[in-house]
């Protein structure tokens, strides 16, 4: 009969397991420590979240009072950049020196920002404090989201993690009046002020309850010092092109791609990230580690996340337009008429994360939501003028609930997929390409609307009744006729006399044909809609690791697929070596291999006794050999 040598190392004695390097010890806090880092933390992502819905409903009357119309757009664009760069720097540096330091710093340079903001004299300062603003900024969101993966494991995380998204949409609801009622009752600068007392509350309970790291992950000198420089000299241009493209000029008219000032900055953004990503290649402490990208569920992830940001931004931005334009509704209560796709997009993330936790599993909680997104897109491509208000408020809500599961379920997927150690830096990649999406689908969105407007304006207004011989005149006003308003007072100036009585058929042709132009731009939603439910049926549907599996597995999410796999080999070759057995002699060969499938499986199974129901593996001899069955190999699987 065939021997095989007992390869197994001796017996170690029962003691109590010293968790890795990489496992997270916060999970065994109490519960209501939990609760309370959570509270703050979330605070922490309101307030940041809420500052751009603010500050967007105050801008006008800022702008006024320090007489800075030629930096309107830069109030926004400076604090886009800022935050927008910094997020992969802070999700490196949070998993190397810790998160409390990485995240109080955060909110302290977001506060000094804001309190700084609302002490502005001049636009110049306004617009390098809201830079400020956006440096701290950039540490929130993504820590916020990594402490929750800190603080919970992959099986508890969907339910915390869908408040992300309840945030996101609550900001929006409460933004435009918060920000109303203090620039009209108190004054803008309280604006800015209004985040400095609940941000000191933060940061008191994140100083008291959340524990500091441990031992530091790296050495500083290791850093990928030239990989932050290269980062943030490709990003800032790409992104200012894309802020330049999808800005409107005072004729409202949108800059071409050819423009230096959008295409030269994008490609010299491209050229100097390529070089970045030459360089990060072979960084010891990359800030965006490229070997994730080999795991296929952290890629698809990342893919499918781009391209529902670029799928979100098309509604939230151009709807609140669409009922100022063409139904008359004042800037402010504009964010209230698309409630239903806030509340929506709310109940989705809310929703998903809590059927998540509850059953373990979320790929096809994920295709359905991608499905309802395409459900809702493509109604909305329906959109025009006269469209009743309950009918457009439930193609809304349809298109939010489609966009809530991304917003929770690629957060809990990405982090189940990336050792502990590095759950800051891919938790902030997902939030840097979440709004790199964002500024893409806007500034494509613009470009289609644009062009769309301008395409279907002749028709429209012909349908109206307008004489054809103004109708070509008329589409060089286009940029005003598309504004709030609709350019009325330049249309009393051209059309004098017995040309008045088509100003208000001027005014609804350019309603219809800016409902349909709004209503096209949901394509780019159906399309990046379909790219993401392609990239969410990649993804494999892996179980949600719980905290015992986390001790046992030390940390180490493949660990789970892996002790799969092996159990599969070695089930396949104990088959091979019993139907060998039967005939005669096994070959050494066959042998060596039975062996080493189970020291393969006995090794992928970390803490677990090679013992199953009273049965033992392997039955030790005299000679120090060991003999093995097929009932043997099936009873240790």
């Amino acid at each position: 009969m065939a021997v095989v040598q007992d390869r197994r190392p001796p017996a170690q004695p029962q003691t109590a397991r010293v968790p890795p390097p990489g496992q997270p010890s916060l999970m065994s806090l109490p519960p209501r420590t939990k609760l309370a880092i959570m509270g703050a933390v979330l605070l922490t992502m309101f307030l940041a979240s809420l500052d751009q819905t603010v500050v967007g409903t105050a801008l006008p009357r800022i702008v006024t009072d320090l007489n800075g119309a030629s930096l309107y757009a830069w109030v926004v664009t400076a604090y886009l950049l800022s935050s927008t760069v910094t997020v992969p720097i802070y999700g490196k540096f949070s998993d190397v020196f810790g998160r409390k330091v990485m995240l109080m710093i955060g909110v302290c340079l977001f506060l000094a920002g804001s309190g700084l903001s609302g002490a502005a004299q001049s636009m110049n300062q306004l617009v390098a404090f809201r830079a400020v603003q956006g440096l701290g900024a950039g540490a929130l969101f993504p820590i916020v989201l990594a402490t929750i993966g800190d603080l919970y494991s992959p099986r508890e995380r969907g339910r915390f993690q869908g408040l992300f998204g309840a945030v996101f949409g609550l900001s929006f609801i409460v933004g435009p009046f918060i920000g109303g009622w203090i620039t009209d009752h108190v004054s803008w600068h309280w604006v800015f002020y209004v985040n400095v007392p609940f941000g000191i509350a933060a940061l008191a309970v994140l100083a008291i309850v959340l524990p500091s790291a441990g031992r530091r992950q790296a050495s500083i000198r290791d850093l990928d010092y030239l990989g932050i420089v290269l980062f943030t000299a490709g990003v800032v241009p790409f992104m200012l092109g894309l802020s330049n493209k999808g800005s409107v000029s005072s004729t409202g008219q949108l800059a071409n791609w050819t423009d230096r000032d959008v295409g030269g900055y994008i490609v010299l953004g491209l050229v100097v990230l390529a070089v970045f990503l030459f360089f990060e290649a072979r960084a010891k402490e990359p800030i965006l580690p490229l070997d994730l990208f080999k795991r296929r569920d952290y890629a698809v992830s990342m893919a499918a996340v781009f391209v529902f940001g670029i799928a979100m931004f098309a509604a939230v931005i151009f709807m609140p337009r669409f009922y100022q334009t063409v139904r008359g509704i004042s800037a402010t209560a504009s964010g209230y008429y698309i409630w239903p796709l806030l509340v929506g997009l709310m109940g989705g993330s809310i929703g998903t994360g809590q059927i998540i936790s509850r059953v373990g599993r979320y790929k096809w909680l994920m295709v359905g939501g991608a499905a309802v997104l395409l459900i809702g897109g493509f109604l909305l491509t329906h959109l025009t003028a006269g469209v009743s208000d309950w009918e457009l408020w439930l193609w809304m809500l349809l298109l939010g609930l489609g966009i809530g599961p991304a917003m929770a379920g690629y957060t809990v997927v990405v982090q189940n997929s990336v050792p502990m150690n590095r759950l800051g830096v891919a938790t902030s990649t997902l939030t840097f390409l979440r709004q790199i999406g964002a500024s893409v689908g806007l500034a494509a969105a613009g470009t289609i609307f644009s062009s769309s407007f301008a395409n279907r304006l002749p028709t429209n207004l012909a349908e109206q009744g307008v004489p054809q011989q103004l109708i070509p005149q008329l589409v060089k006003l286009a940029g005003a006729l598309q504004n709030v308003g609709n350019g009325r007072p330049l249309l009393e100036r051209i059309l004098q006399g017995p040309l008045q009585p088509f100003i208000p058929k001027v005014i609804a042709g350019a309603n219809d044909a800016m409902a349909l132009a709004i209503g096209d731009l949901f394509w780019i939603t159906i399309v990046a809609g379909v790219l993401g439910l392609a990239f969410t049926l990649v993804l494999r549907d892996l179980p949600l690791r719980s905290v015992a599996e986390m001790q046992a597995l030390g940390g180490r999410p493949e660990a789970v697929p892996e002790a799969r796999r092996s159990a599969v080999r070695l089930l396949a070759a104990a088959s091979s070596y019993a139907v060998l057995r039967r005939r005669g002699p096994v070959p050494r060969a066959v042998v060596e291999l039975v062996s080493a499938a189970l020291d393969e499986y006995l090794s992928s199974r970390p803490g677990k006794e090679f013992q199953a129901a009273g049965h033992s593996a392997e039955a030790p001899r005299g000679d120090g050999s060991t003999r093995l069955s097929t009932e043997d190999a099936r009873s240790s699987i």
